[in-house]
């Protein structure tokens, strides 16, 4: 009795350090309000131009979208949410950006990655919440209308949402609106967000993997390999690994040719086993490390698209 008195001394203070674990969030304004107010940028992704928010430039000469970003990150942080800076990000994308566009194959071959996926890997924040306010004014009393979404920055799918408007007040100051018009709806707003982020920790983190051949590459996909004593396609020896190393053996394989495998609904890890934060790059090392060994012995690329997007591309670098 002594013996498990004391192991659960032990035991309380590592459950209660796991249980005290948040996501680490990032907070930016939305495609609505940035399409409304004019902060748009227009990107061409493969022959396909699209408009995407221009954080940048809104951040520059919107004061009260940045004081409104600052009084939504007080309001996590007071209740313990790590966070990244939305600035500080976008500086960092900007570092990351002439690399990613000189990201070519030894024939020449690019691929590419729209901005949105870089400021979300420069951030490597957990959740993104989209932020999207409007003042209202009624003679001389104002009041905010807003509107929060928390999607998973991996996945991009919505997991938690607020939205309502705060009582008529004299205040001008759209920041202190805001915090009056959310106070009554950010606790459910975090539980959500926790309860999403708890779901990670037991089920792993959802994600796609995508394996590719180069047109140069000398095999492809269905190529038969002698490989731990089974003679297997090379497409499902991958399987296999994915199998082995994905939380409960959870993802669904979606197209399966000779060139392209698309694994979806992929779980990995939250930490690996020295608690560093997962990514799909860091998941990913040990096929790619596989292949360049025999019997395989080929060159092998990472490709990493956003946060929750990984490809490896067989038959050069």
């Amino acid at each position: 009795m002594k013996t498990k008195l004391l192991l659960l001394i032990i035991l309380l203070p590592a459950l209660a350090f796991g249980q005290a674990k948040k996501p680490t969030i990032m907070v930016v304004p939305s495609d609505n309000w940035c399409i409304k107010n004019g902060y748009t940028m227009v990107y061409d992704e493969m022959g396909t131009l699209k408009t995407l928010p221009d954080y940048k430039t809104a951040i520059q000469n919107e004061t009260d979208l940045l004081m409104t970003i600052s009084k939504i990150n007080t309001m996590m942080a007071d209740r313990g949410f790590p966070l990244v800076n939305l600035e500080t990000a976008l500086k960092n994308m900007e570092q990351e950006s002439a690399e990613i566009s000189a990201l070519t194959s030894k024939s020449g071959a690019n691929l590419a990655e729209n901005p949105i996926d870089m400021l979300q890997r420069a951030a490597n924040a957990d959740i993104i919440i989209q932020l999207t306010y409007v003042v209202n004014k009624i003679g001389p009393q104002r009041s905010i209308t807003f509107m929060l979404q928390g999607f998973d920055a991996y996945t991009n799918k919505q997991i938690a949402g607020a939205q309502g408007t705060g009582s008529p007040s004299l205040s001008t100051l759209t920041p202190v609106l805001l915090e009056e018009a959310v106070l009554s709806h950010i606790d459910d707003f975090n539980t959500r967000l926790q309860a999403h982020f708890n779901d990670l920790f037991e089920n792993g983190r959802e994600i796609v993997f995508q394996v590719r051949v180069w047109d140069s590459s000398p095999i492809d996909l269905e190529e038969v390999f002698n490989y731990n004593g089974r003679n297997l396609e090379l497409g499902e020896i991958i399987e296999d690994w994915v199998a082995d190393n994905t939380i409960k053996g959870r993802f669904s394989t979606g197209t399966y040719t000779q060139n392209v495998i698309r694994f979806e609904q992929v779980r990995i890890p939250l930490y690996d086993e020295r608690q560093r934060a997962m990514d799909t790059r860091r998941w990913v090392r040990d096929l790619r490390t596989i292949l360049t060994r025999p019997p395989f012995s080929q060159d092998v690329k990472i490709h990493t698209r956003g946060l929750g997007e990984i490809w490896l591309i067989i038959g050069e670098k």
